[in-house]
């Protein structure tokens, strides 16, 4: 059991980095936006800060130097999910309410072991994340997703947050996807047993011959392995990466360009989406064109591309690689005048289909061309 004096002390330290917590979320919402710019130094923001506290909150004298150490904690990590954040075998966490926030560790999900205090605390940390984010969390942005690549040094940090007014229940919901920062490479996925060192070879060659997609569920290690195979591509080759969300990266290639899409707000009209940075993409003059996630209109425009003879490379959520041609031509059609028909029959230049499952290679198909008696594309199964 802790002892009174103790119990009184992280009282105190809990009442005093509230009253500075509020203060910098109503009050000086300027200096957190100086500091997310740049403008503004950790230090000198640091030192603003405690003189604040000293100014406004004399009772904290006693417990000065633990507020500002809870402080620093709060506003450069992620106050009780940093231990989250740093831990390498999370890489998902999602907040149900502030008393139950849940992992994926390894691919299977848990307990973090960790809460909130109170809905207040929770809801005061999501005002946090949204100002320090430059996100609007207004009835006009209930639902946002935005990335931070900056705040910890081993993780891209991918949110999506909705907020009550789209929940059934009263509290926000936030999901945080970690991308590690290190991807690892082909022959680090070799060696996690995602694929043998034969089908690496076989994936490496094809992925610079043609077209690939490579398709499977959330969380199956689809682009892992997109990361991992775009950089066996060879130097010459100028590649451009368009992406919802800033997961793909590179550590070695020196001609590879990322585009990534904006989404408008209420108060901006300020957007760009998928679809439009992949048309400028075409006008680019690259050799390998990737778009990290199909998911609307963007699919027509690398088929186009793909079409032209322009080597392509996507991901899409599918059940087996067989699959992933009708789940683009879907996408396709929301943008297109062609028939389904023949949106499939144009797939045919998409020479390989690869299918993940639970961070495997389950499943390359190799893509034989259109039957035309038949109406469907015909595949040869090279795993």
């Amino acid at each position: 059991m802790k002892e009174k004096a103790q119990l009184n002390q992280e009282a105190s330290v809990d009442a005093g980095l509230k009253r500075l917590l509020d203060d910098y979320l109503t009050q000086k919402q300027n200096s957190l936006m100086q500091l997310r710019k740049g403008n503004l130094g950790k230090e000198e923001f640091l030192r603003e800060a405690a003189e604040h506290l000293h100014r406004f909150d004399p009772q904290a004298k006693e417990t000065e130097r633990q507020i500002m150490e809870a402080f620093e904690q709060y506003i450069f990590g992620y106050s009780r999910l940093s231990v989250l954040m740093d831990d390498p075998t999370i890489s998902d966490i999602r907040v149900i309410s502030y008393d139950n926030i849940r992992i994926k560790r390894m691919g299977k999900r848990m307990d973090a072991g960790i809460a909130f205090a109170s809905e207040k605390e929770y809801r005061q940390f999501i005002d946090y994340i949204a100002t320090k984010n430059q996100v609007n969390i207004s009835n006009l942005n209930a639902i946002q997703r935005f990335t931070d690549t900056e705040s910890h040094p081993d993780f891209i940090l991918r949110f999506t947050l909705s907020m009550p007014l789209v929940n059934t229940y009263k509290e926000p919901y936030l999901c945080v996807r970690k991308v590690p920062k290190v991807f690892p490479q082909m022959q680090e996925l070799i060696q996690r047993k995602m694929m043998s060192e034969e089908v690496a070879r076989l994936l490496i060659r094809r992925f610079r011959q043609g077209s690939t997609i490579i398709c499977g569920g959330n969380s199956s290690g689809k682009t892992t392995l997109l990361n991992a195979l775009k950089e066996t591509l060879p130097d010459n080759m100028a590649v451009l990466v368009t992406q919802q969300a800033d997961e793909l990266t590179t550590m070695y290639h020196p001609d590879m360009m990322f585009l990534h899409s904006l989404p408008g707000s209420g108060e901006s009209k300020v957007n760009y989406d998928l679809k439009q940075i992949s048309i400028a993409g075409l006008t680019m003059d690259v050799d390998f064109f990737i778009i990290g996630e199909i998911k609307g209109a963007e699919a027509l425009y690398l088929l186009n591309a793909a079409c032209t003879g322009q080597i392509c490379a996507a991901t899409i959520h599918a059940s087996s690689a067989d699959k992933a041609a009708d789940k683009f031509a879907d996408y396709a059609m929301y943008e297109s005048r062609y028939a389904r028909d023949e949106l499939m029959r144009m797939l045919d230049c998409f020479q390989t289909f690869v299918f993940m499952d639970h961070y495997k290679v389950r499943q390359i198909y190799a893509c034989k061309g259109w039957n035309e008696e038949r109406k469907n594309l015909e595949y040869q199964k090279l795993l």
